[in-house]
């Protein structure tokens, strides 16, 4: 993309008014949201990080380099304290929220629900809807309510190839797709 054109210059002024807007401070300089959401100011996000408009982010999350969450993406969940007896749970207080961790190249469908705490490995693919209540293999494809397994994303070797490009410090950057 050219440094000076308008639509360049548009999207390095949104993210300077999205990093103040949630005081973001610990996310790339390539970092990007395409659309408000409710932030935690203490989201981690690597390179090339991408947040659909709409999602919601709360304390303890870290996003690895080149992941992407869709439209309306939404981590919550474990933080009601239900079991106490002598209250309803509305007065029974919250714990500390866990963290929740997402790795390189994961890709977030729309409008997911993923229960905080929870780990999503690298390469994973969540579909969109679905609600990820368990940590997510790296590579592994999961979707539904609750989201369960459907396959891998990659074979042994092509695992092992897309591991080799995330460890690389810059990735060439090319939108053609090559048919197999």
């Amino acid at each position: 993309m050219n440094t000076l054109s308008p639509r360049f210059i548009y999207r390095k002024l949104k993210m300077r008014y999205y990093r103040f807007k949630y005081g973001l401070k610990n996310v790339d300089k390539t970092f990007f949201m395409a659309g408000p959401g409710t932030i935690s100011e203490d989201l981690i996000a690597d390179k090339y990080a991408y947040l659909g408009a709409g999602c919601t982010v709360p304390p303890k999350v870290k996003i690895g380099k080149y992941t992407m969450l869709a439209p309306y993406v939404s981590i919550h969940g474990g933080d009601h304290i239900y079991d106490n007896p002598e209250r309803p749970i509305i007065f029974s207080g919250r714990p500390e929220t866990p963290a929740t961790t997402i790795g390189a190249d994961v890709w977030i469908g729309a409008g997911s629900v993923i229960i905080a705490g929870i780990t999503i490995g690298d390469g994973a693919i969540v579909a969109a809807g679905a609600v990820v209540t368990k940590d997510v293999e790296p590579y592994a494809i999961v979707g539904g309510n609750p989201a369960r397994f459907i396959k891998m994303r990659f074979n042994e070797k092509e695992r092992k190839v897309h591991q080799q490009m995330l460890n690389l410090k810059t990735v060439t950057i090319n939108y053609t797709h090559k048919k197999k």
